[in-house]
């Protein structure tokens, strides 16, 4: 039986990868356009990151990591999101003593065990970006304005800007009393797993998935009505700024992200263009992540963006790709020597930056035409005993069949 790709994983083929390329250079582009630098952190880290920083009462800590321990006996786990192995590279590298704010961007792979389905995977890609340093609502519009600018690029329509503050520890407190008290007659009724969330964290009831505990929470106090002073005027900053750069939004009290680190600013990019309604980027601020994992009292906000749906989405939106890279010249060869005079020249034209290709199996001119349509050449060279005794190439454009004489040294300037 033939050893078949893990349940939740999907590999990215040739005929797909150079779409992925497509956007991840696009967003290194706009990144170094905001003023963000790539960071890039390892695969896995201590199982401890992640249950510091995204709180154990998320269903990501819960039942979504890939965590095992090591030949050396310590508790691995692969990253199931961006942020926090973010801001561990931000204290072990001593980043937070040089001048802030400090802006990161990455492009990492993720692993979360969940239920496989469109745009969501096991092993699944995520762009993100951070901004550590500064308490200013100043960069929240910012973050929030780069995924507003990437997704206009990226052509997605039907896409909406939901905000809203989770508040901060001065304030939550007060929302939880009151959502307890409001949760409290309807306990026995709740998942289990809300249960468990009760006493810890509450306002993650109000995100939970199931259809009954959906209905048992309608009506439940909401935070945006319980913020203290500082968070009504942060969030009344943002919005302010978000006014200033013509950025259209929705003010959704309902948000609730699906991490315990988040303060104050919450936001998702939502769209229905893919089937049921759904999260295409998401963030915030988590103004005391970076000193629950051991470093300075330091702000940080930022948010992460999911490369399979939103490769999804460009293909419903009937993005225009372009087109995948194909060879600009192909030479074909006819006889031994020809052959030998062909590689010369094949690696000559690759040396200068041309896409290059001949036939590697040897087949006959006829099939050697064959193959060169196959690949999509754009040119194609016929080289034989007449050519490599004059050095005088015939360049054929494969798109109209007109022919030019060409020197062979002159070849690459004319490619």
């Amino acid at each position: 039986m033939a050893i078949k790709a893990q349940k939740g994983t999907k590999d990215v083929l040739p005929s797909e990868s150079w779409k992925w390329q497509y956007i991840e250079s696009e967003w290194a582009k706009i990144c170094a356009e905001y003023g963000f630098r790539e960071l890039r952190t390892p695969v896995f880290e201590a199982t401890e990151l992640f249950n510091r920083g995204i709180g154990d009462t998320t269903d990501v800590v819960q039942k979504e990591m890939y965590t095992f321990n090591d030949l050396g006996g310590r508790s691995i786990t692969l990253k199931p999101e961006g942020t926090s192995p973010a801001v561990r590279s931000f204290i072990e590298s001593n980043l937070y003593a040089e001048t802030q704010p400090t802006k990161v961007y990455y492009n990492t792979p993720c692993f979360r065990y969940e239920k496989p389905q469109a745009g969501r995977l096991r092993e699944f890609h995520q762009f993100g970006i951070e901004n550590f340093g500064t308490h200013s609502m100043l960069a929240d519009a910012e973050i929030i304005a780069l995924g507003h600018d990437f997704l206009n690029r990226m052509g997605i329509e039907d896409v909406e800007l939901h905000i809203s503050s989770v508040g901060c520890r001065n304030c939550r407190p007060v929302h939880r009393t009151a959502l307890q008290d409001f949760l409290r007659p309807k306990f026995d009724c709740l998942c289990d797993t809300c249960k468990s969330r009760f006493d810890k964290n509450p306002m993650r009831i109000l995100d939970c998935k199931s259809p009954e505990d959906k209905e048992l929470v309608k009506g439940a106090p909401m935070m945006l009505d319980f913020l203290c002073d500082d968070c009504r005027k942060d969030f009344e900053e943002l919005k302010k700024h978000l006014d200033a750069m013509g950025i259209k939004y929705v003010v959704d009290p309902t948000i609730v992200r699906g991490l315990d680190y988040y303060t104050k600013t919450a936001f998702e990019f939502i769209t229905t263009k893919i089937g049921a309604q759904g999260t295409v980027c998401g963030g915030g601020r988590y103004d005391h992540l970076i000193e629950e994992i051991g470093g300075p009292d330091m702000p940080g906000v930022g948010f992460g963006l999911g490369k399979e749906r939103l490769l999804l989405l460009m293909e419903a939106c009937g993005h225009d790709f372009g087109s995948a890279p194909s060879p600009q010249i192909f030479l074909a060869w006819i006889g031994d020597e020809a052959r030998e005079y062909s590689v010369r020249l094949l690696h000559e034209l690759r040396s200068k930056g041309i896409r290059a290709e001949m036939d590697t199996r040897e087949r006959n001119l006829k099939g050697q035409m064959k193959y060169a349509n196959k690949l999509g050449a754009a040119y194609t060279v016929v080289i034989g005993e007449d050519e490599v005794a004059s050095g005088e190439l015939t360049l054929k454009n494969m798109s109209n069949s007109e022919q030019t004489k060409v020197r062979r040294e002159e070849l690459a300037d004319v490619i």
